[in-house]
């Protein structure tokens, strides 16, 4: 979006002396004419932005200019991190520290900027979570949120599907994915997960959290994520598809077990169908899906998917069929 883009320009050149269009345009990705164009955006607004060309040359803030973008406080610049996702404001209770750092941020910027952000501001707003998978804030969010961000392990009891166990954790983050929020923790040298739902009790231990070297949460979710995905797939079938089905195979199963056959495919037959070994959650799942593939989908392996198969679509053919009308009409 080109207001997002005139301000990574304004707060990039403010923070180095000077940089060429080249070099802009390589770090926003877009073209040097589109850099010029923004340039000269921003000198309208006010900005006091000079271009001098040939070698040495480039685009300079004037020399002493900087925004007047002061005055963050700690909390204020982490809820801008977290602008995004309103409901990870609402629960953690951010949402007036939130309003006043947007204000001075708003403040600060040239009138067009200031516009644009207003514009954009009563025009999208995003809500992650589905219409009926949000939950309340977990009751102890608060003293789990305190101890990731003060950097203090945690002492809490933790309901498992059997039992309920009591653990000094390390707090490393918290996610909240589609309106669960998750803490990642390390016990024992272990990195694990924990949904803050189920804790009962918690409360902070005067000793630091000792951070695994090298821990990215971002990374280590997504990598987490994955893994959880792919164990969930203990299932296996072997299946003729259409090159629609092909196409559709992601949207029905989902991008592991997709990219999973994908990369088994063999090579096409004269019309274009191709087996791919499936990994799925179970039989009963898998039927389900294939059923969203048809007509483009022969079961090859098991004999007793095939069979589901078949039947459910004698069912569904004969639920389907031509309706008879009674003589006469």
């Amino acid at each position: 979006m080109r207001a997002s883009r005139l301000m990574t320009i304004l707060f990039t050149l403010q923070r180095q002396r000077g940089m060429t269009a080249s070099e802009l345009a390589d770090q926003l990705e877009v073209s040097v004419r589109t850099v010029y164009r923004d340039v000269a955006a921003l000198q309208e607004a006010g900005v006091p932005l000079w271009t001098e060309p040939g070698p040495g040359g480039g685009i300079r803030l004037v020399d002493g200019w900087r925004t007047r973008l002061d005055g963050l406080t700690g909390d204020e610049a982490a809820a801008l991190f977290l602008a995004g996702a309103p409901a990870a404001v609402s629960d953690l209770g951010l949402g007036a520290v939130l309003t006043a750092a947007e204000s001075k941020v708003i403040a600060t910027l040239p009138p067009e900027l200031r516009g644009r952000a207003r514009r954009l501001r009563e025009r999208f707003h995003l809500d992650a979570p589905g219409w009926f998978g949000r939950e309340d804030a977990p009751v102890h969010l608060g003293v789990v949120a305190d101890a990731v961000w003060s950097g203090k392990r945690l002492d809490l009891m933790y309901r498992r599907a059997d039992r309920r166990v009591q653990r000094r954790l390390d707090p490393l983050g918290l996610v909240l994915k589609a309106g669960v929020w998750y803490v990642v923790a390390a016990h024992e040298g272990q990195v694990r997960t924990y949904r803050v739902a189920r804790i009962d009790d918690a409360a902070l231990a005067d000793e630091p959290v000792v951070r695994p070297e090298g821990f990215e949460l971002a990374r280590w979710w997504a990598e987490s994520a994955a893994a959880f995905d792919r164990s969930l797939l203990r299932f296996s079938c072997r299946v003729k598809l259409s090159p629609h089905a092909m196409r559709k195979l992601k949207h029905v199963m989902g991008p592991v077990s997709a990219d999973a056959a994908l990369g088994s495919a063999e090579p096409p037959d004269d019309d274009g169908w191709r087996i791919v070994t499936l990994p799925a959650e179970g039989e009963d799942v898998v039927a389900t899906q294939l059923v969203a593939l048809a007509p483009g989908v022969e079961v090859l392996e098991p004999v007793t998917l095939r069979e589901v198969l078949r039947e459910a679509g004698a069912r569904l053919a004969e639920h389907n069929a031509p309706h008879v009308r009674p003589e006469g009409w």
